[in-house]
């Protein structure tokens, strides 16, 4: 079984911008809503994303937090783009920033779309109480926010959140 252990932070300024050293166009769609999850008719989210010039399907199990099963097999890009006619509520379209920072690789999510503005960045642990050194630019924590998770962006994108929300 795989395991991801995740954790999210929201972006304080560009600086991490002058550290990114890749960066990695995607669009990504829900072939289940987060309805589904919630109501606990379905155990996990069902994606599908093209990521440059590559294609998965994803299973991530519904348990909110930084540590989840996680499943990725990879999808010839014609299938995938079929498949995402197929999602429920809207594209996710994404540019992902690969920034060095200590011993980690942090991703920097830049959304597009009905996204923009909104930019998160995310780190892949080994161990859920491993140390790593924060960057200045790392703000808030909102790994146990749902509504900053790709599959909540799809159904209720960042361009319709009140003041409140946006924190």
């Amino acid at each position: 079984m795989a395991l991801e252990i995740e954790r999210k932070f929201l972006v304080t300024s560009d600086a991490w911008r002058a550290a990114a050293h890749a960066v990695v166009p995607m669009a990504q769609g829900y072939l289940n809503d987060m309805a589904a999850l919630d109501s606990g008719a379905q155990k996990a989210s069902v994606r599908v994303r093209i990521e440059g010039e590559a294609a998965f399907v994803n299973i991530k199990s519904r348990a909110i937090g930084h540590t989840r099963q996680e499943f990725e097999l990879p999808l010839p890009i014609v299938d995938a783009h079929a498949l995402l006619t197929l999602c429920v509520g809207g594209l996710v379209e994404k540019r992902r920033h690969l920034v060095q920072h200590g011993d980690h690789l942090w991703e920097i999510d830049e959304f597009l779309g009905d996204n923009a503005g909104l930019v998160v960045a995310e780190i892949e642990l080994d161990d859920a109480d491993e140390a790593f050194a924060r960057p200045d630019w790392l703000g808030e924590e909102v790994t146990d926010h749902k509504r900053y998770y790709n599959l909540a962006l799809a159904a209720y994108p960042f361009s319709r959140w009140d003041a409140a929300e946006r924190g």
